[in-house]
């Protein structure tokens, strides 16, 4: 039985592609900082396990990690998912609070999972594993707004390249995908801002799609990668020019 490890677990991508491992016979550890929505999805799938963790604490993150290899003894797949987005502002009216936060979750976060889980991978028999990280398409093209989101999905993508790299002497395989307005919370957000402010709102695509995405991305056969890929509203302005 595959085993996964899933950050940001408790809503969103997080939580769908959490779903849908799970209904594959996946055995799956849900991270995330809220406890409730993570025990109410463990106790409706024997093969989860909840693991209440704060990804800007490395304490936590460690515990979290060698909690669900103590209790599986292998970790094939780590969806590096969490993430938060910050109120919309240009640099000159960001709040520092607001980048440091965004720093905090967004990349020192990405950092410490995949930290976590490249060491389970290297030490373990049999050796490797995968790692996926959540980036965005403003690691391609920002939102305006978006400083802080934007700059650490920048640097997700430096973390991927040199995963991808460093991992390849220990079967470790690392890959990223860009997501680019799958209809979750956050993005029904933004769709609301925008319809209020006057503009027409983001073209957006269902939940599941880009779940399906990543779980293809999870069940590759060892010698195989996706580096990069790109999912979006078909209808999204990602490309093009005004």
């Amino acid at each position: 039985m595959k085993t996964a490890i899933i950050t940001g677990a408790s809503s969103g991508i997080g939580r769908a592609v959490a779903a849908h491992m799970l209904e594959k016979g996946w055995t799956v550890g849900l991270l995330a900082r809220s406890r409730d929505p993570l025990e109410a999805l463990a106790e409706t799938y024997p093969n989860a396990t909840a693991l209440p963790c704060d990804v800007t604490k490395p304490d936590e993150v460690t515990a979290a990690f060698d909690t669900f290899a103590q209790q599986h003894q292998t970790l094939d797949v780590l969806f590096n998912n969490a993430g938060i987005f910050t109120p919309p502002a240009t640099i000159d009216d960001v709040p520092v609070s607001d980048w440091m936060d965004a720093v905090a979750v967004n990349l020192t976060g990405m950092f410490l999972c995949a930290q976590a889980a490249f060491r389970q991978m290297r030490h373990q028999t049999p050796q490797g594993g995968r790692i996926i990280n959540n980036g965005s398409v403003s690691a391609q093209s920002p939102r305006p707004g978006s400083v802080t989101y934007t700059t650490t999905k920048h640097g997700v993508t430096g973390l991927t390249k040199t995963l991808a790299l460093d991992g390849r002497a220990f079967d470790i395989a690392a890959g990223q995908i860009d997501i680019g307005n799958t209809r979750t919370d956050m993005i029904t957000e933004i769709v609301e801002r925008d319809l209020a402010a006057g503009r027409d709102a983001p073209e957006t695509f269902d939940l599941d799609v880009a779940a399906e995405a990543v779980v293809r991305m999870a069940e590759l056969p060892p010698e195989a990668n996706i580096l990069f890929q790109t999912i979006m509203a078909t209808k999204m302005p990602l490309v093009g020019r005004g």
